[in-house]
């Protein structure tokens, strides 16, 4: 695990794209996930990111059954997960083994706020912006 590797897994292009170029331009390492089953699959090559950006609704596997599994996984059970949601949070209820929740769309100050709190600071500055 290395200290400023960051997992982004987001259905939406988009989104995904823009949350990894901001943490890239500020100098964290960014791997992309499209779908949940990407993301086991990134995740099974054993070098694991210091946190994970997960979306809660997705396709196939969705964020809550991607969370549950990592925590059930003695290797990644450790791993700080950021959720990031548009449902509104009391509607969806609270979610089990969650380091922090980002509610869509967050500022790029939350997203590095965030970011910083489990990967230290960046090393670069940047503007704001609105994911």
């Amino acid at each position: 695990m290395r200290a400023r590797d960051i997992l982004v897994v987001e259905d939406d292009t988009g989104i995904r794209q823009t949350i990894a170029e901001c943490l890239e331009f500020e100098g964290y390492a960014v791997r992309q996930a499209a779908s949940g089953a990407a993301a086991l699959e990134e995740l099974s090559r054993g070098d694991l990111p210091s946190l994970i950006f997960l979306d809660v609704v997705m396709p196939g596997l969705n964020g809550r059954e991607i969370l549950a599994r990592l925590r059930a996984e003695p290797e990644t059970a450790g791993v700080p997960v950021v959720v990031m949601t548009a449902a509104v949070p009391a509607l969806t209820g609270p979610i089990d083994g969650a380091s922090a929740l980002l509610s869509k769309p967050f500022d790029l100050s939350e997203l590095l706020d965030v970011t910083a709190r489990f990967c230290g600071p960046p090393s670069l500055s940047g503007g704001a912006a609105t994911v």
